[in-house]
């Protein structure tokens, strides 16, 4: 049995060149605003996430359709957030870089993202 019952789910386009310091402000964003998604409309869910410790994983996919398409699968269901870089200094503006998810419960996520590689 798992210790944890949350989690949040930081998914990572592969397709794009990023440094490292990008990719690791895009999971940010992704991050912070999916847990704001999920304390506005799943406060419960973002509680216990919060007790437990605020889990985190961040997967991969190869490709912007391959996000979107995850992004469309979970919008209606799960808090998240799709993230759009400003272009103000790698990337063109309106760059889909990176999809948050969650918190929610983990038998929920694993629904979508449990075949999804780790970064």
């Amino acid at each position: 049995m798992s210790l944890f019952e949350f989690k949040q789910v930081i998914v990572v386009r592969m397709d794009i060149k990023m440094s490292t310091g990008k990719l690791a402000a895009q999971v940010a964003h992704a991050a912070v605003t999916s847990a704001l998604e999920a304390m506005k409309y799943r406060k419960e869910w973002f509680k216990k996430w919060i007790k437990e410790g605020q889990k985190k994983v961040v997967l991969k996919v190869k490709s912007e359709q391959e996000l979107v398409d995850l992004w469309k699968s979970v919008k209606d269901e799960l808090p998240n957030a799709l993230i759009q870089d400003r272009g103000l200094t790698e990337l063109p503006p309106g760059t889909i870089t990176a999809l948050g998810i969650g918190p929610a419960p983990e038998s929920i996520i694993d629904k979508y993202t449990g075949k999804l590689p780790l970064l």
